[in-house]
């Protein structure tokens, strides 16, 4: 069996081709991070991420309210009643795109039952709410499910009598409870009646 072998020219030619399209890969991937991409693309990205981040604080803030109000299950159904939440939420809500996302619950939170509070006066419930973490004006908001002129009306007024601390270093502000509003609680706990 014979083998050809091709002219010289013809070897070279293939090779030259070879490294001439290798050197252009090379310009295009350094170049590559230099080009500008448009800033449509760039803001677009932005608010859907936005978006995305408020509807996970959402349901983060939500599933704490269910906690919070003793709502207890046994194990084996709490992630079919997690199911049921986030089906609600993204069949409500998120019309666009469907999303699929477990928030996290600690066990710590679980395993410590939160007292029944009553809805009926909102400074008592607010502060019961914010007894254990901080919380934000959105997250009471979704918790008392009021408006958010109503929030932050309470929050200021609650803020003005000393009941509770608002923390203006990050925004949004969170709140916490003061020695005052502990107070009150306390006295409100001891008399029951009064509640």
């Amino acid at each position: 069996m014979l083998v050809e072998i091709p002219d010289p020219d013809v070897i070279l030619s293939v090779i030259v081709a070879f490294l001439i399209g290798i050197g252009g890969l090379f310009v295009f991937y350094k170049i590559k991070p230099l080009i500008k991409t448009s800033q449509n693309d760039d803001v677009s990205q932005f608010e859907r991420l936005e978006y995305y981040e408020r509807q996970l604080i959402d349901m983060k803030i939500r599933m704490d309210a269910l906690e919070m109000e003793g709502v207890e299950s046994k194990p084996s159904d709490s992630n079919l009643e997690l199911k049921q939440i986030l089906e609600k939420i993204a069949k409500n809500e998120v019309k666009e795109t469907q999303t699929t996302v477990k928030p996290e619950i600690i066990p710590e939170q679980i395993a410590q039952p939160e007292p029944k509070l009553d809805h009926n006066n909102p400074t008592d419930y607010v502060l019961h709410l914010i007894t254990n973490k901080a919380m934000t004006s959105r997250d009471i908001q979704i918790t008392l499910k009021k408006s958010r002129e109503h929030t932050s009306r309470l929050m200021k007024k609650l803020f003005d009598d000393g009941f509770v601390k608002r923390n203006t270093v990050s925004k949004p502000y969170t709140y916490s409870i003061s020695d005052k509003g502990k107070e009150k609680i306390g006295f409100l706990e001891s008399n029951p009646t009064l509640a």
